[in-house]
């Protein structure tokens, strides 16, 4: 049995592979040995954990083998018109890369990332090392992006990389940034803070520290951690635990130590259980056997021999498996091996197990007996035979050096017995002439068959024929052998048979039958039997009388029609077998071929007539003759010449608009010889010479009016007319004409006042004024009942409102102006309702502002000036009344107006305050209004201060309420103390609210007074009440006994101490709704309009500080107007206001009908407006 010999293959059926050092000359980091093992799964086989072909991963990471590969990234827009280019700058330096965009193209500006190696983001590591700036030039459209480096580290050198992403735009450059380092040895490096970034929060957060791998970092902090070698615990670790190892010990760079761990050399694990190992691989010969022998350190232990995972039970009926023990060694011998036997094998001892391959080579399989040559003919059998030295043997038949195809519809048959290979071929042919061999593993033979044809034999050959176009023609000639295939050809090309032609073939006789002959027909015909040097001819000649193909040409009553001046080429299509003579005639007279403007010529198939340049005359019915030797044939041609038609009279323009007029114009006297289609218009300015196309859809009638013309421009236009030739010359211009119109009617006419004798209104100006200008308006009114309209006014006037005087008391007229101009006066605008001459009376009505309708608070000496608007009429009556008495002139000036009063003090006191009731009245209607006014002064100090009560370094101060608040509520109070020695006061506190405080940290051993002012919205009162007698603080030893103190229970449901009150707003401009609310603990507020809840609308904001509710409405509409309601919820309760709010000063019907909005809404608006005004 020879010899087993090894597979050249590294441990663990792993190649060999090398890590390039990384770039710009950094020292590698120190070699690591790190041994992966193979997680323990049975379902995974140890051959297959050994091989090349098994793949482990790191959960979802990249394999190690494909760190290495780049990525291809597709080529995209360019964007960059500067790239950043390398440098070099010395350690401390500065440095600064651009890039610049240009921005002609783009609509926004373009984002830009730059980056450090190939992932690491700077925009997140900007500070005081590195800094990003953009700037744009709005004269080149140019972003200009530059980066910063300031103070460069020696850990700053690496490959950068800038991309600018525009919309599918994408643009990248690489560059490299080198750091001239000093010369310093390489010192230690942790591999945690080789592959960690700086910390954000540290010192030197911003600074590029990628390169932390290549460099060693001078740690900021001393970390007290113990020390955990991480290199001893990757060494221990399966693949897929590599990437939570690096998240528990913060190594970030996960790709850098993949490819680190490659350098690392593998360490030869002792066993403990096996003293020898199987070799990697074995080879036997087939047939032959072979011994794998392992050597066991324990013999007791027990050992399990495997197949490709499967295990190997030894059999006593079988020997295909032998298991020998000899000492310490334990041996399997396979026998008599085979392909299946070529597999991965394995031996378990215990927790260990080690693995080898087995390789079966075959013997080779020589050719006992050569393949003989053939030569025969087609339609023959051919059986070519050849024998192998070994029965059952894969042989491969080839034919000139190409296997032969042996499938079910292939033609050659394989069959083998026992140890003969024969190749059979049922129906021979001339292509299957050539070399066939037969390969073994151990030899080939080949040999030469010959296959030639069967001698050809005529016994009846094809006859030359003259056959009549149309009729049919049959070919026919009879050869031996019979069952031989052939060609039909015709002047040498291959005929197919198709739907006219036939090809027949029985036994010995082939016909080809044509249906219908055609002049293609004709010709050599000839029939090649298949793979014969002989043929048979003959000759087919068609003939045919000549004819004219007018039909063809689709000439309506077969009439030409050309237009005159332009070149005729008339061809006809001809036909006749041989060719007949052409002759052309008009008249009695023959158009010859030499002919200069008009003259005929034959070629071919077809005859055509030719007239360089029509005219008039050459109008005329025009006769072909065509003779042969088969016949005659006659035709005729009518040419009709055409032109455009002449061009129309000048054109009238009787009536002239505004942008408008009206023209009218006669048919031209010729219109060519063909029906005038219609008519193009043109008109320019009387200053212009550029005239412009009207209509592109042709006028059928002789009238148009022509619109979109500017007012009091001069215009002229032209006519076209139009036929089935062309476009006739344009006629002369019409006379010129100015358009000129009169405005639209006046806009918004309304009744301004009425009295018992004068009626006045007012409008808006029209809203189209023409060129004419404004001259001014013209009123006009009548009687109710008759159509005598009387101008009021005698002369223009240029005013919008105008009064009619002169009129009768309780008679009732109708109201009308006009818009005056150059053109005349415009439509009237009337009022839609008659008018009665009678004084209207309005109800009074106060507009209070805003602000007064809350208490008005004004400090002493301070001026009060307030303006309360009211409407009414005739003039109201306006009266003021302060707490239901008439107010005395001297200490209050008041003056009233048409539409408003104004109430005067020069400089308040405090009497002054009170509330002020203003009463308007017209006639029996009255409307009433409150102002309350607070003059307020700086408060009294408190009544009594004492001292309640002394102990340790603590005073305890009780007061009473001042007697004179200044008219406005105490806000706090400011506690003072003073030492009885020097007597300077000092603040203990200030706004203070309580009535009583303890005074802390007082100096032992002094005695001290004390003082305290009260304060309100003006400020501290202006004397303070002093405590009477002294505190003394007495020095340690003695004791004071305190009193227990229970706290108070402040909390309380949800209470409103100033409720919400009715408000009026002003459409347009922001309102707001006040209240407080007191509550322990704090209150949740929601406001709700009309019970809604009012949650996230913009219109709305809602404020909440110390209790008081504010909530602010934005340009409010008369839509927001309602019932609103503020609530107040805590644990113990809640509570809730409400209040109305009224917006006035809303949208017109005629604005509403500007902005859209549906009718039935507009009426439910108005409506709600009149019920809120007779409130």
């Amino acid at each position: 049995m020879p010899e087993p010999t090894k597979k050249d293959e590294m441990p663990n059926g792993q190649p060999e592979e090398s890590v390039a050092p990384d770039s710009k000359g950094a020292p590698p980091l120190p070699e690591i040995s790190l041994e992966i093992s193979p997680p323990p799964d049975d379902s995974v086989t140890v051959p297959a954990m050994g091989r090349k072909d098994s793949v482990w991963s790191l959960g979802d990471g990249q394999a190690p083998e494909d760190l290495d590969k780049p990525i291809d990234t597709p080529p995209l827009s360019i964007l960059l018109i500067e790239k950043p280019q390398s440098g070099t700058v010395n350690v401390g330096g500065d440095i600064t890369f651009v890039a610049k965009v240009e921005a002609k193209d783009l609509l926004r500006k373009p984002t830009i990332k730059w980056f450090k190696g190939k992932w690491m983001d700077l925009a997140s590591k900007t500070g005081k090392h590195l800094q990003l700036k953009e700037t744009f030039d709005r004269v080149t459209k140019i972003h200009t992006f530059e980066m910063h480096i300031i103070k460069a580290k020696e850990n700053y050198a690496g490959n950068y990389r800038c991309e600018v992403t525009y919309k599918d735009k994408f643009d990248s450059c690489s560059f490299d940034l080198e750091i001239k380092e000093d010369g310093q040895g390489s010192q230690n490096i942790d591999i945690r803070s080789a592959f960690k970034r700086s910390s954000e929060g540290q010192e030197d957060a911003g600074e590029l520290d990628f390169s932390g791998l290549l460099k060693h970092r001078e740690p900021k902090q001393q970390d007290d951690t113990p020390e955990v070698d991480v290199w001893e615990i990757l060494k221990n670790a399966r693949p897929d635990e590599y990437e939570k190892i690096a998240f528990m010990y913060g190594i970030t760079d996960l790709r850098g130590l993949l490819k680190r761990m490659k350098k690392i050399p593998k360490e030869e694990k002792k066993s403990e259980a096996f003293a020898k190992k199987l070799e990697p691989a074995y080879q036997v010969d087939k047939g032959g056997k072979i011994r794998l022998v392992v050597d066991l350190a324990d013999p007791t232990v027990d050992l399990k021999w495997y197949k490709n995972g499967q295990e190997i039970r030894p059999s006593p009926n079988q020997r295909k498996y032998i298991f020998e023990h000899k000492g310490t060694q334990r041996i399997m011998v396979i026998n008599n091996c085979n392909s299946n036997d070529d597999a991965a094998y394995s031996v378990a001892a215990g927790d260990e197990k080690c693995t080898t391959e087995l390789f079966v080579k075959e013997l080779p399989v020589k050719i006992v007996k050569d393949i003989e040559a053939v030569k025969t003919t087609v339609n023959e059998r051919i059986e070519l035979e050849c024998e192998v030295s070994e029965a059952g043997a894969q042989v491969k038949w080839m034919k000139n050096g190409v296997e032969v195809p042996t499938g079910v519809r292939s033609r050659y048959r394989v069959k083998c017995e026992g140890t003969k290979h024969f190749l059979v071929i049922d129906d021979a042919s001339r292509e299957d002439t050539g070399t066939y061999s037969i390969m073994a593993s151990g030899g080939t033979s080949e040999a030469r068959v010959q296959v030639d044809l069967k001698p050809l034999k005529i016994y009846q050959d094809l006859q030359d024929m003259t056959v009549l176009l149309g009729q049919p023609i049959k070919l026919h000639c009879e050869i031996y052998p019979g069952n031989v295939p052939g060609r039909w050809y015709r002047n040498g090309q291959l005929i197919q048979p198709n739907d006219r032609i036939n090809i027949l073939q029985r036994h010995k006789n082939h016909r080809l039958e044509i249906e219908t002959s055609s002049l293609h027909d004709a010709g050599d015909y000839t029939f090649v039997p298949e793979g014969y040097s002989q043929s048979l001819s003959a000759k087919i000649h068609i003939v045919d009388p000549p004819r004219v193909h007018l039909d063809s040409l689709n000439f309506p009553e077969n009439t030409v029609t050309v237009v005159a001046g332009n070149k005729l080429r008339l061809e006809i299509p001809i036909s006749g077998e041989p060719a007949p003579r052409v002759v052309w005639m008009k008249g009695e007279r023959v158009i010859l071929e030499s002919g200069h403007r008009v003259r005929a010529e034959t070629y071919g198939d077809q005859t055509s007539l030719t007239i360089e340049v029509t005219e008039r005359e050459d109008t005329g019915n025009y006769k072909i003759v065509l003779q042969n030797e088969a016949g005659e044939a006659t035709a005729s041609v009518k040419i009709k010449v055409v032109d455009i038609p002449d061009p129309p009279e000048a054109p009238l323009v009787p009536v002239v608009g505004g942008d408008w007029c009206s023209m009218t114009w006669e048919p031209p006297k010729y219109d060519g010889g063909s029906p005038i289609l219609g008519y193009f218009i043109e008109r320019k300015k009387k200053q212009s010479s550029r005239w412009m196309r009207l209509n592109f859809d042709l006028i059928k009638e002789t009238s148009f009016e022509p619109k979109k013309m500017i007012e009091g421009v001069p215009y002229e236009v032209r006519v076209f007319a139009v036929n089935a030739i062309g476009v006739s010359k344009p006629s002369e211009p019409s006379k010129a004409f100015t358009p000129l119109a009169v405005t639209s009617e006046p806009t918004m006419l309304v009744v301004d006042d009425v009295t018992d004798t004068t009626v006045t209104v007012k409008w808006r100006p029209p809203e189209t004024i023409g060129a004419a200008g404004l001259d001014g308006y013209l009123v006009e009114y009548c009687v109710e009942g008759t159509d005598d309209w009387v101008v009021s006014n005698k002369e223009l006037t240029e005013k919008t409102r105008y009064t009619i005087t002169g009129l009768s008391p309780g008679c009732k007229i109708l109201v009308r102006v006009k818009a005056i101009n150059a053109a005349g006066a415009s439509a009237p605008r009337s009022l839609q309702h008659s008018i009665l001459v009678k004084e209207v009376i309005e109800p009074p009505k106060i507009r209070v502002p805003r602000h007064l309708k809350q208490t008005y608070t004004r400090r002493v000496g301070e001026a009060v000036n307030l303006v309360v608007p009211f409407m009414g009429k005739p003039r109201p009556k306006v009266t003021w009344l302060k707490e239901g008495k008439p107010i005395e002139p001297t200490h209050v000036s008041i003056r009233n107006s048409d539409c408003d009063s104004i109430i005067f003090i020069r400089k308040a006191e405090r009497s002054h305050s009170g509330k002020y009731e203003m009463t308007v009245q017209v006639d029996n209607h009255v409307d009433k209004a409150i102002i309350d006014i607070q003059i307020v002064d700086l408060p009294g100090p408190p009544q009594c201060v004492t001292i309640e009560d002394v102990w340790g370094g603590n005073v305890a101060l009780v007061w009473t309420l001042p007697k004179d608040n200044g008219n406005a509520p105490i806000t706090g109070y400011t506690i003072q103390k003073a030492d009885k020695k020097t007597m300077e006061w000092f603040t203990c506190i200030e706004h203070y609210h309580r009535t009583c405080i303890t005074i802390t940290e007082l100096v032992v051993g002094n005695e001290y007074f004390f003082r305290i002012f009260s304060e309100n919205m003006c400020g501290l009162s202006e004397t303070a009440t002093q405590t009477k007698k002294s505190a003394l603080i007495v020095k340690e030893g003695l004791q004071v006994k305190t009193q227990e103190y229970n706290d108070h229970d402040f909390k309380e449901a949800p209470r409103f101490t100033q409720p919400l009150i009715n408000t009026f707003a002003v459409a347009g401009y922001n309102t707001t709704l006040n209240c407080s609310v007191r509550a322990n603990p704090r209150a949740k507020v929601i406001w709700m309009k009309n019970k809604i809840i009012i949650i996230d609308d913009p219109r709305y904001r809602m404020f909440s500080n110390q209790g008081v509710c504010t909530l602010e409405i934005r340009k409010p509409s008369p839509y927001d107007g309602g019932l609103y309601t503020c609530k107040a919820i805590n644990d113990l309760g809640e509570a809730q206001v409400d209040c109305k709010l009224e917006v006035k000063g809303g949208f017109t019907f005629y604005e509403l009908m500007q902005r859209g909005v549906p009718l039935h809404l507009i009426d439910k608006y108005m409506n709600e407006a009149k019920i809120v005004e007779q409130k």
